[in-house]
């Protein structure tokens, strides 16, 4: 069974087992999620879309650790001008693991 959900502003296409990266949510390690926003739902008795969402339909998940992604290095520069600025960023992620999808 697949499904299309919403987490966290972004949508991700997940089934039973698969772990997934989101953007960091504010639950510990361990605890147990729960998404209702769940756009489309696939499995062997058919598709059903929602409009906007499947109504009944959830998500369960387990939040495994929060990690940090790769570093982005912004680097500016203009030439001829002595101008010349390096930042770097790291995104704050969250990885999960889909349990179970429940229609």
């Amino acid at each position: 069974m697949v499904a299309i959900v919403d987490i966290a502003g972004q949508q991700f296409k997940v089934s039973a087992g698969q772990k997934v990266y989101v953007h960091r949510l504010d639950s510990d390690k361990g605890s147990k999620l729960s998404f209702d926003q769940v756009l489309l739902v696939s499995g062997d008795a058919g598709t059903t879309v929602g409009a906007p969402t499947v109504s009944g339909a959830k998500i369960e998940a387990t939040l495994l650790d929060h990690v940090k992604g790769d570093k982005v290095v912004v680097y500016k520069k203009k030439r001829r001008k002595g101008y010349e600025k390096k930042n770097g960023h790291r995104q704050s992620f969250s990885q999960i693991k889909i349990d179970s999808i429940v229609l």
